[in-house]
């Protein structure tokens, strides 16, 4: 079952307190979709269902912490309840913490993993059945170039988003004959909240580097949350809204080995703020 927006379509945004999870759901509210607006912050979700209202859409804000698999699993009843069954899963909650690979504390490893595949896992392993059940439906699981590029500085974010694309590529092939199509959404840099929870390890010129490669973006959210919802009704695996990570990824392709033992390495001051 091919998602179209030509019928209303049942959604479940995670994340969605602001940034991207905010833009799929507005962005959502516009193709006349029905939303589920989960987030651990449930002022943020009540904000989103708020201006979802203001564009004549309806939001449920619901709170969920996805690194805790109980509340992805009554995420999941609420929203067959209040749905009557969910069409769309968009998996986007997500953190980031950077800095050398060993500087980085256990704790922080255990925190991203917990949020950024474990939710995912937990959102893919709770919806699938029912997409199943009803006959079909589709997942966007949001990752990151981080996870196709694996650049320094990065080591726990990257292992991160790297096993959501590798989840997305393996569910694609297994869940297409039960007409369920998945996209793993990979872009760059944009402006997002994902900042004001990520946790550095290192010196402050990275983090400003990253900041003003987010403002310097010439797609934002709202952009990046409708070519995701395109490439998706698209049933295309890959969503790479940004060129400089796609021309970056298949630059990775061709020549991986020249990539990460001498073009990353020559640039490595653009990742650590240093001269090399």
């Amino acid at each position: 079952m091919a998602l179209s927006f030509d019928k209303q379509v049942r959604a479940v945004v995670t994340g969605a307190g602001g940034g991207l999870g905010r833009a799929f759901c507005l962005e959502l509210a516009r193709r006349g979709a029905r939303i589920v607006a989960a987030d651990i912050d449930l002022a943020g979700a009540q904000e989103t269902a708020r201006l979802v209202g203001d564009l004549g859409g309806r939001a449920h804000p619901l709170a969920c912490d996805v690194a805790e698999r109980a509340q992805v699993e009554a995420l999941a009843r609420e929203a067959e309840a209040l749905l009557g069954g969910t069409d769309l899963l968009i998996n986007n909650a997500g953190v980031a913490t950077a800095g050398p690979v060993d500087g980085i504390p256990q704790k922080d490893w255990e925190w991203i993993v917990g949020i950024n595949l474990w939710g995912v896992i937990y959102g893919c392993q709770l919806f699938v059945p029912q997409m199943r059940a009803q006959g079909g439906g589709h997942v966007i699981n949001v990752a990151s170039s981080a996870g196709l590029l694996c650049m320094p500085m990065m080591a726990p974010y990257n292992v991160t988003k790297a096993g959501v694309v590798a989840l997305s590529e393996t569910m694609c092939a297994e869940l297409k004959p039960a007409g369920i199509g998945v996209t793993v959404l990979c872009p760059t840099f944009f402006r997002t909240k994902i900042m004001e929870s990520s946790r550095y390890h290192g010196e402050g010129s990275t983090l400003g580097r990253v900041h003003k490669m987010m403002d310097r973006a010439k797609m934002q959210a709202p952009d990046v949350a409708r070519y995701a919802l395109d490439a998706a009704a698209a049933d295309q695996l890959y969503a790479l809204p940004h060129d400089d990570g796609a021309w970056l990824w298949r630059l990775k392709r061709l020549i991986p080995e020249r990539f990460y033992q001498t073009l990353v390495p020559r640039n490595l001051g653009r990742f650590t703020g240093g001269k090399r």
